[in-house]
Formats: C-alpha cells, sequence, structure tokens
C-alpha cells in the first residue's frame, strides 16, 4: 500500500511538470535571438575632450550566441569591434569610443603594428551579428552611427632599437646591461617588457631622464637583469622585446624585437681560509731588483708551513712585504678579471695604474690595503694565475677576457717593497680585500687577515759622545 503512494506521487510530479512547461510556451512563445540592439548616442566625437567621446552600445539575447559587431563605412571598408565571442542569455552594455581593431588605410606606413586604432571622421552602418549556439538561427541587427572630430594622429614608434642584441646579466663589465630605445610621435602611456616562449613577462622600467613618462620624443628603458639588486636574472634564452604605445584615444601601437640572454647569473666570491691557520698568509722577503726594471721578476708565493702564524711580520725598511691567500668563485657563473699576474712586485708607491692596470668595471681583483696607503687597496693583482683562468676572445671588439670559472679556486700572491715608514703608525694593520670593481667590496671580503706589520730601520743609531 505504501508502494502504490509513492508511485501515485512521482507520477503526479512529472504530469504538473508537462503542464508547466506547456503553459510557459503559450505564455511566452519563441522569441528572436537578439531582442534589442543600439547605441545610446548616434554621433560622437573621440577626440578626449571629455564630451561625445563615449556612445554606450546595448543588447539584449534570448539565448546564448556567439557575437560579432562591425563597422562599414561609406567606401565598403569593414571595421571590426568584436569578433565572434561567446556571450550568454542575456542583457548586454558595452563602451564604444570609436576604437577598432587596426587597420591601415591605403598608401599609408606605419612603424610597427597597429593593434587598435580610431574609425576616421564619417558614417557607418553598423552590424550585430549574433549566431545561436546551437548551430540554429542567426540573426542582424544594423544602423548607423557618425563619427566627427576624430583624433588622426596615431602614438607611432617612430624608431625603435635593442642594444646589444646579446645580453649577459652577470656584473663582469661587459654587455651587463640591456637598453631599448623608441621614439614616440605623439603623446601616450609606454609599455615595455621582455616576453619568453611561456608567455613570462617581465616589465622594464624607464629611465628617468630626458623626457617626462608619456611626453613625445625620445624615451629609453634600461635593464639590468635584476642583478644589480643582488636577484637572479631570467633564465637564458631568447626573449622578445615588446614596445606598446597607447593615447588618451586609446589607440595602441606596438614594436616587437628580440634579445637573448646568456650566461646570466649573480657573481659570487670569496677569500677562503689557508686549509689550517690564517685567513691571509704574510711573510718577509728580501729586496731584489729583478723584481723592478723592464723584465720584472715574479716573486714567489710562500710555501712554509710556518709563515701560517698569527704572528706579527717585521720587515726591515727596503724589503718586501709577501702575501698569498685563495680565492673561490662560488657562484654560478665565471667571474671577469684584469692583470696584474699574482707575484708582481710593487713599490710602496705605485698603485696598478702605474704598472699599465687600470680599474675596469665589473673586474674581480685582489687588493692588499695598509694603514698607512694613500688609496683604498692600492696594490691589485688577478684573481689567478694563467693557468687557472679561462680565456675569451670576443670577436666583435677584438679583445680578449680573462674568467675564473665558477667552482674554482685559486692561489693569489704577491709582494710590496716596503720604503715608507710612518714613525706614528708603526706597526701599522695591513690586510686583503677581494674587489669587485666599481661594484662592491663586501663585507666577507674586506680587512680579511689583518695582520701587524712593523718596519725596521735598517740604518745605525746616531749616538753622542767624544
Amino acid at each position: 500500500m505504501r508502494l502504490s503512494i509513492w508511485l501515485t506521487g512521482a507520477a503526479a510530479l512529472v504530469v504538473l511538470g508537462v503542464v508547466l512547461v506547456a503553459g510557459q510556451a503559450l505564455l511566452r512563445p519563441d522569441l528572436p535571438l537578439v531582442m534589442q540592439a543600439e547605441f545610446s548616442l548616434e554621433t560622437i566625437t573621440p577626440n578626449a575632450d571629455g564630451s561625445d567621446d563615449v556612445t554606450v552600445f546595448s543588447y539584449s539575447l534570448s539565448r546564448n550566441a556567439r557575437v560579432s559587431l562591425v563597422f562599414e563605412g561609406e567606401n565598403g571598408q569593414v571595421f571590426t569591434f568584436r569578433s565572434g565571442e561567446q556571450r550568454a542569455e542575456g542583457d548586454y552594455q558595452v563602451e564604444f569610443s570609436g576604437v577598432v581593431d587596426g587597420y591601415i588605410l591605403p598608401g599609408e606606413t606605419i612603424q610597427g603594428e597597429v593593434e587598435r586604432r580610431l574609425l576616421r571622421d564619417g558614417r557607418y552602418t553598423w552590424r550585430l551579428t549574433a549566431s545561436a549556439a546551437d548551430g540554429g538561427e542567426t540573426i542582424e541587427r544594423t544602423g548607423m552611427l557618425a563619427v566627427t572630430d576624430a583624433s588622426t594622429s596615431l602614438p607611432e614608434l617612430v624608431t625603435f632599437g635593442v642594444s646589444p642584441e646579446v645580453f649577459t646579466p652577470n656584473q663582469d663589465g661587459i654587455g651587463d646591461r640591456a637598453r631599448i630605445n623608441v621614439y614616440l610621435a605623439k603623446a601616450a602611456q609606454i609599455t615595455a617588457y621582455l616576453e619568453n616562449e611561456d608567455g613570462l613577462r617581465i616589465f622594464l622600467q624607464e629611465r628617468q631622464e630626458g623626457r617626462k613618462p608619456g611626453e613625445p620624443g625620445r624615451h629609453d628603458f634600461d635593464y639590468d637583469g635584476g642583478v644589480d639588486l643582488g636577484a637572479d636574472p631570467p633564465p637564458d634564452g631568447l626573449y622578445s622585446v615588446v614596445v606598446v604605445a597607447e593615447d588618451a584615444e586609446g589607440q595602441r601601437v606596438r614594436r616587437t624585437g628580440s634579445l637573448t640572454i646568456q650566461d646570466g647569473g649573480d657573481p659570487q666570491a670569496e677569500i677562503v681560509p689557508q686549509p689550517i691557520g690564517v685567513d691571509v698568509v704574510f711573510v718577509r722577503a728580501p729586496y731584489d731588483e729583478s723584481y723592478f726594471g723592464g723584465n720584472r721578476m715574479l716573486v714567489a708565493p710562500p710555501d712554509d708551513p710556518q709563515d701560517l702564524s698569527f704572528l706579527a711580520v717585521n720587515v726591515p725598511l727596503g724589503d718586501l712585504l709577501v702575501f698569498k691567500l685563495t680565492v673561490e668563485n662560488y657562484g654560478d657563473v665565471p667571474i671577469r678579471t684584469s692583470g696584474p699576474p699574482p707575484g708582481t712586485v710593487y713599490e710602496q708607491t705605485q698603485v696598478a695604474a702605474s704598472l699599465g692596470w687600470f680599474d675596469e668595471s665589473g673586474a674581480w681583483r685582489v687588493g692588499l690595503d695598509c694603514d698607512t696607503a694613500t688609496r683604498d687597496y692600492p696594490w691589485r693583482w688577478a684573481v689567478g694565475a694563467p693557468d687557472d683562468l679561462l680565456m675569451v676572445a670576443d670577436e666583435e671588439t677584438g679583445n680578449t677576457y680573462y674568467y675564473l670559472p665558477p667552482g674554482q679556486q685559486a692561489v693569489v700572491w704577491g709582494a710590496v717593497r716596503m720604503t715608507e715608514l710612518v714613525e706614528g703608525r708603526n706597526p701599522q694593520k695591513c690586510w686583503a680585500g677581494l674587489i669587485h670593481e666599481d661594484v662592491e667590496v663586501s663585507d666577507r671580503n674586506s680587512r680579511v687577515g689583518a695582520r701587524d706589520v712593523e718596519l725596521i730601520d735598517p740604518s745605525p743609531s746616531v749616538s753622542g759622545g767624544s
């Protein structure tokens, strides 16, 4: 008996559903796919003056459909605003400022791709086409729209350049920065970015000099890969360089180029301790005139186990203060260096430039400093002997560069002939540092292995008496 009651109830619900559907069909007959379509203004003046720049297009769909909206000029040319876009049943409104998909006029030459552009002055037939999502009905609604006083100039990027085309953001002073240069024909907002094949975008900052942002004229974008801020650069590979200019009316022009990133990375190196004892070995060695002159002899590195002590170093005036240390490149990229080579001997009054080795932006060098030095780290050496370094020839410039490869260590040594005794600073402290020229001397690589050095005047003292 109970089962019969449930079956009777279910049947009643089915009958009720059928009645409701049938009643709805009687009360609401089939509606057209597009029930309404119109512009709020039939004339617009898209010149960004704030008056009649925009009209609102409204339309209603009775069913899901794909929708297109185009404008046909008096000469028959068709301009697209929307093309085959999926829309659900309902009411829609969209602002229209006269900007349609990019186009080129007959006989016109534009630098770059016109992505969006204003319609020219004239009368246009607009055409809304809707195709039912089920593949059935297609319906079209039309009307007229007039455009007057439209801006005729594009935010054209007249010039566009990327230099260099191969970019190595690793702070070695060679190709560390990429520069993108454009010339903007009219006031517009400029956006610049890199994009790889996976769609990753890296936006670039405009250099804040010369032209103000958005002002007509030349604009520069400077990119260091983020290395200057201690960040890892983007992965090596080929990137598209994209610059887009969009004016107040919504017109948009795009220029593209390419940039290859290679050997990118944040350089990392440090002075590492000796196997036992001190961080930096300091010893005294006798003077020999063969260390100077036309064919300079290199001093031998300290190799006595007793040299690893922390004791003060006594150096007779005119003799050599010799040091030895180890540099490690613990980063992922090679570090560039410049000479002189390990073993070079300086007079105390000399600096590296006096030997023909000038500071080079991005180069790493070991430096020696003392309390009485006339400048920071006046005596400098390459971070490895020639056998430790990788030689790279630049075919474009003809220059040859030397690098300590990642994961490698190199022993560096050299000497200074101590000839300047300052009574008030004797003994004095001397120490080593690892210098990344025109970048930094990091805290962990500065004042390493500081040691007391006392200069001994070997001349006999003058005493009185008869």
